[in-house]
């Protein structure tokens, strides 16, 4: 009879400067047993002595305190403790949140959770909903997984990727705004349009949009449900929303809301599915983040013999979603994220001279 071995606590370290704050925080992390509180800071000076001091596995970690906020904290932390701690950033919903929080996740950060919504400031809640699962999430996202054998399909059958790809569908969640910069700088401005589902509450996907914009130079935009998707655009869905890609005015492509059952919003299942009945000439891309979402949505590429490009789970924050396409066998190449860029900017001007 075999036993299943129990594992021990996940050891939390909780960063706020308000006590209240600290106590609810405790209070809901520890709720179930499995989490721990082994300390408690109340600014960010205090949190990089305790990192140092206690190797917290996760550490709850607040935006706004005096003397060294959570961003300049997070940033020292993942580089000056070792072994790293997951950072989840407790973030308000809002705008300036939203902006905040973004700096915190290219600071470092792995993940983040609103205390805010849009009923209260402070929606303990919320918290007491989500945290404790997040936090779970991370320690199985940093348990190495056992090495295997990639399946990767079969190339391509040259008639089915004769012609330039119409669409560029992208599914990513937990560590896309790192992820993003890096492929989008390496596939540059493209002639068809480039629609991304990134698991992000609203407000956040505005920021990250303006963000890339700024940071690349490059056409990039939250979308409009019933709005036009343009070419040579990027466009990520607005967030908490799920989106779908249809036929709009004169031709051109058209994103129109719709409302999925799964937990994960904007939904890349049903983006990538809609891309596959649309488009002439669609392309898929899987990136970094939890779960499996995508790998439904990719096998209709591979139904309809196109192309699906997944991120190799080792340059992923979390090997979720490539790994869950890979494990499908719905993975026409497995790339890292600058080869992918290149991939899909070779892939939108169509096939090379001289190919049948």
């Amino acid at each position: 009879m075999s036993v299943t071995p129990t594992l021990p606590p996940i050891r939390a370290l909780v960063v706020d400067d308000s006590g209240f704050m600290r106590i609810a925080l405790r209070k809901i992390i520890e709720a179930d047993g499995d989490i721990r509180v082994i300390g408690e800071a109340k600014n960010g000076r205090e949190a990089i002595r305790l990192a140092r001091e206690l190797k917290p596995d996760v550490i709850t970690m607040d935006i706004v305190m005096p003397e060294m906020d959570g961003i300049e904290a997070t940033q020292r932390i993942v580089k000056e403790v070792s072994p790293a701690p997951r950072v989840i950033m407790v973030s308000a919903q809002t705008q300036e949140g939203a902006v905040a929080t973004l700096k915190a996740l290219r600071a470092g950060a792995a993940d983040f959770i609103s205390k805010s919504t849009a009923f209260a400031d402070t929606d303990l809640g919320q918290l007491d909903a989500e945290l404790r699962d997040r936090l779970r999430q991370w320690r199985t996202a940093a348990t190495p997984a056992v090495a295997g054998p990639v399946q990767v399909q079969p190339e391509i059958a040259p008639e089915t990727t004769a012609s330039p790809a119409d669409l560029i569908v992208i599914a990513v969640s937990t560590g896309g705004p790192l992820a993003l910069p890096v492929l989008l700088g390496a596939m540059g401005p493209i002639e068809p349009p480039v629609v991304i589902a990134q698991h992000m509450p609203e407000l956040f996907t505005r920021s990250l949009a303006d963000h890339l914009a700024t940071e690349l130079g490059l056409a990039v935009r939250e979308g409009v449900m019933h709005g036009l998707l343009p070419p040579r655009t990027v466009t990520i869905l607005p967030g908490g929303q799920d989106g779908v890609v249809a036929y709009g005015r004169a031709g051109s492509f058209e994103l129109r809301p719709t409302t999925g059952t799964g937990f994960v919003h904007p939904s890349g299942d049903l983006l990538l599915q809609s891309a596959a009945l649309t488009a002439r000439s669609p392309v898929a891309a899987i990136l970094t983040g939890m779960g499996s979402d995508g790998a439904a949505g990719a096998a209709a590429f591979r139904r309809r013999g196109r192309p699906v490009l997944v991120q190799t789970p080792a340059s992923c924050a979390v090997a979720g979603m490539p790994s869950a396409a890979i494990a499908a066998g719905v993975a026409t190449h497995v790339l890292d994220l600058k080869a992918m860029g290149m991939k899909l900017a070779a892939l939108s001007r169509g096939p090379a001279p001289g190919r049948e």
